[in-house]
């Protein structure tokens, strides 16, 4: 098999750092997928029709940009590294329906890059039909907030088929009442379809990690989704609901909104919901959480 940024291989790859002159910079997320196969099926889970806008996050040599560009109507890829931006252009120049961006996909925790958002827009506006998906081998450290991040949009990516740190795989597809299960489960699955197509193992990267991977899709489900009537609440809601794990729900409510419900106000809709106040919040299926939310809004005010 030949060589090519599409069959990246470990041997394609130390070739091309020691010619270019450089070093995999781990603290940056650089772990390439050197596993052709699950390099592929990466790609092929993600579905990429010609209507697609699909944002990847991590070009690296730009081995899974070159196996999306040939199917996507646009490719917008990111990196952050100067280095490997270089490295990648030299491969990527040839498309001309890859947009590479030498930036940081967040501008902060909370916040996505308006350059990455303004790149993604102009594309998605650039044709009737067009769908935005993430597909990515992601960068371990920016996982979590650009996954969550993403879903807060307003014109969410119709799917997201990524390669992540499997504790936050399993964290994302986690049940209630499992050590697992938390505000990042219940924002996730409010909203989507979770499935963890495969396990990978640190041999399955270059550099190693010292933790094992799986490829996660996650797909967007516009009727799960229309339940929610003011995402920024719920959001904001959910991660108070589990700022201390172990305290009881009662407890829990009454911290997180301390300010805007007394104790009589808490008993009063635990009570009409049903939910027992010594419970946890990591008790709750979505479906209550997303209850005690609305409840927890309509009395305090929020917008309808």
């Amino acid at each position: 098999m030949v060589d090519t940024p599409g069959n990246q291989t470990l041997s394609f790859l130390m070739r091309r750092f020691a010619e270019a002159g450089i070093r995999p910079r781990t603290k940056l997320g650089q772990n390439f997928l050197i596993d052709l196969n699950l390099l592929r099926l990466l790609h092929r889970t993600a579905r990429i029709g010609p209507d697609d806008v699909v944002l990847e996050v991590g070009t690296g040599t730009g081995s899974l940009t070159t196996l999306m560009a040939k199917d996507a109507a646009v490719v917008v890829t990111v990196e952050l590294d100067p280095r490997m931006f270089q490295l990648a252009g030299e491969e990527l120049h040839r498309f001309q329906n890859v947009r590479m961006l030498q930036i940081d996909a967040l501008k902060n925790k909370g916040r996505l890059s308006p350059v990455l958002l303004e790149a993604v827009g102009k594309e998605l506006d650039a044709a009737p039909d067009r769908q935005f998906k993430l597909v990515a081998n992601l960068p371990y450290n920016i996982a979590t907030p650009l996954l969550g991040n993403l879903l807060a949009l307003d014109r969410p990516p119709a799917s997201m088929t990524v390669t992540i740190q499997k504790e936050l795989a399993d964290r994302i597809a986690a049940r209630p009442a499992t050590k697992d299960y938390g505000a990042l489960s219940i924002w996730i699955q409010s909203q989507c379809r979770v499935e963890i197509v495969r396990v990978m193992p640190p041999s399955a990267f270059w550099p190693r990690p010292k933790v094992h991977s799986a490829i996660v899709q996650i797909v967007l489900d516009p009727a799960l989704r229309g339940r929610i009537p003011d995402r920024q609440f719920f959001h904001d809601f959910i991660r108070s609901m589990f700022f201390h794990r172990r305290k009881f729900l009662r407890s829990e409510l009454l911290s997180a909104m301390k300010e805007q419900l007394d104790k009589p106000s808490v008993d009063r809709i635990l009570d009409e919901l049903g939910l027992d106040g010594t419970a946890r919040a990591e008790e709750l299926e979505v479906a209550a959480m997303l209850a005690l939310c609305e409840r927890v809004r309509a009395e305090v005010g929020g917008p309808t």
